[in-house]
């Protein structure tokens, strides 16, 4: 599994490439996030996902009602019990999103030059000439010369699908607008996008606090994917109002940006979030195409000296019809991998794809291959550059255990702890190796009733690169006053031997708090 120190700075066997790559348990250390939907609700295929390396499951809210994601929620489950493969779920909001409302859902053909207004009463039949929307302060919020953008699904790129708008007037509340290239709309829904322009909504809007406050509390959910964060405040907002709600305290809150204020503001928002979501289709408009790759390194860079997972979307769209990526697609998955990213993100080619599991098994193999010449030693002496002097205890002995681990080229880091921050601090100076994270339930309670933690925070590290977690026996001490708890090592030697990445003289790398320190042991195997 971990790397066999190949690296793209040093000459290749151009024949070493064609050579067959060895399957493994763990397809690929960096994590792939798959959004369910009408092609992929099944038990069935759903088990085929995860079998095929999803680890998280996306339930996008800007379609779709609560009772269809909840019977997908329910295969979701019956799924993982079936594969015995732990998944995360991941609520996405609508946010404040733009949208042409085709009531008739009849095809709409736009023709290059003519005019189309854009109006915001709902009740008028849409037409070549005349789009609803579901906002009506658009006149309000635009001016002459502005662009706006209208496509199915968050911008293609197909010309055939998505249109170009060049506003020419605003007559009361109506926007009257220049076609800039002829396109069909075909579907009930399409997304609408004002380039650089500030839509005055609130980032979690009242239908979000309702599908939150009902379906996410019901199904305990692991990460909330907030739309359209323009600034820390929204994050903090989001996160008072999930403190509220039980045993939402937990859910972690991941930023997505998609907008020029959203990257204007990265930096507070980065502080705040417990991730970052980078959402290239709409970053792909407010952006000129030139600058996307500069922001997507930055922000990846960013997120990994921070610590906090990296997502990255949008990169095989192609496979939403076709059963292979392009190479330039191919291509950009890889580099996300080496820029850093911890996850890959696939929307429309598994929500509505003719191949999500196959789009899932391809961008695993192609994360596989691209960690193999990772470059982790230059990155792991940036991380430690970053974090200066003096680093804490805990970081210290995270570094530390990554480091002993390269150095005895130990098959895995094994890590015992009960929040999940530990195996994160490891994972964040991208060891080659996997990390079995071993989270072990504490006892907590409210004075009412006493619940077991846990559970969350071994979810939720299912979107971080490298980590794989095990829930232990809730009766074992997270700490132990004395040696490694014989009984819980062996669960989780156990593991990494049925998994094919612990074989017998391996060596592993253990990490534990023992008393009040942190300490790491390297075990070296017999038969």
């Amino acid at each position: 599994m971990h790397s066999t120190n190949l690296l793209l700075e040093e000459p290749i066997r151009m024949a070493s490439i064609l050579e067959p790559s060895k399957p493994t348990f763990f397809p690929a250390m960096t994590k792939i996030v798959g959004t369910l939907g009408p092609k992929s609700r099944s038990v069935e295929i759903i088990s085929s996902c995860l079998e095929s390396g999803m680890s998280v499951a996306r339930f996008d809210f800007s379609w779709g009602d609560a009772e269809f994601h909840q019977e997908t929620l329910e295969n979701l489950r019956a799924a993982v019990k079936k594969s015995k493969k732990l998944c995360a779920v991941m609520l996405d909001t609508g946010g404040p999103e733009l949208q042409v409302v085709n009531k008739s859902e009849h095809p709409i053909s736009l023709q290059a030059d003519a005019l189309v207004v854009l109006t915001p009463d709902q009740d008028k039949e849409a037409t070549p000439n005349l789009l609803p929307i579901n906002f009506s302060g658009l006149s309000k919020s635009v001016k002459k010369g502005d662009t706006i953008f209208i496509g199915q699904y968050l911008f293609t790129g197909s010309e055939t699908t998505s249109v170009w708008l060049e506003v020419t007037e605003v007559k009361e509340e109506d926007v009257v607008c220049l076609i800039k290239n002829s396109a069909t709309l075909a579907g009930p829904l399409y997304t609408l996008h004002v380039s650089q322009i500030r839509i005055e909504l609130p980032t979690l809007t009242d239908k979000d606090k309702k599908v939150i406050s009902s379906w996410a509390v019901r199904n305990k959910i692991d990460i909330l994917s907030l739309s359209y964060t323009r600034n820390a405040e929204d994050v903090r907002h989001a996160r008072e109002f999930l403190s509220k709600l039980g045993d939402l305290n937990q859910t972690q809150i991941f930023a997505k940006i998609e907008n020029v204020e959203g990257m204007g503001n990265f930096d507070e928002i980065l502080g705040e979030a417990d991730g970052i979501i980078l959402s290239r289709g709409n970053l792909g408009i407010d952006l000129p195409p030139e600058k996307v790759f500069l922001f997507q390194k930055a922000a990846v860079h960013r997120c990994n000296m921070a610590g906090k997972p990296a997502v990255v979307t949008r990169v095989v769209d192609s496979m939403t019809d076709n059963l292979r990526p392009t190479r330039a697609e191919a291509t950009d998955v890889a580099n996300a991998v080496l820029d850093g990213s911890d996850a890959i993100l696939l929307g429309a080619e598994t929500l509505r794809g003719l191949y999500p599991v196959e789009t899932i098994s391809t961008v695993g193999k192609i994360c596989a291959e691209a960690e193999k010449v990772y470059n982790q030693d230059v990155y792991f002496k940036r991380a430690v550059k970053c974090v200066g002097e003096p680093m804490t205890h805990l970081e210290s002995i995270a570094s530390s255990a990554v480091r002993a681990a390269i150095k005895v080229k130990a098959s895995v880091i094994i890590c015992f702890t009960s929040s999940g921050r530990a195996a994160r601090l490891i994972a964040k100076y991208r060891p080659p190796m996997p990390v079995l994270s071993v989270v072990i339930p504490r006892l907590k309670t409210n004075q009412l009733r006493w619940t077991f933690s846990g559970a969350f925070q071994a979810r939720q590290s299912l979107i971080v690169r490298g980590i794989f977690p095990i829930l232990a026996d809730p009766r074992h001490p997270a700490e132990s006053t004395n040696a490694t708890d014989e009984s819980i090592l062996k669960v989780a030697l156990d593991h990494g031997k049925t998994a094919g990445v612990i074989k017998p003289h391996d060596r592993v790398v253990v990490f534990q708090k023992v008393g009040d320190s942190s300490v790491v042991k390297i075990i070296e195997l017999e038969n």
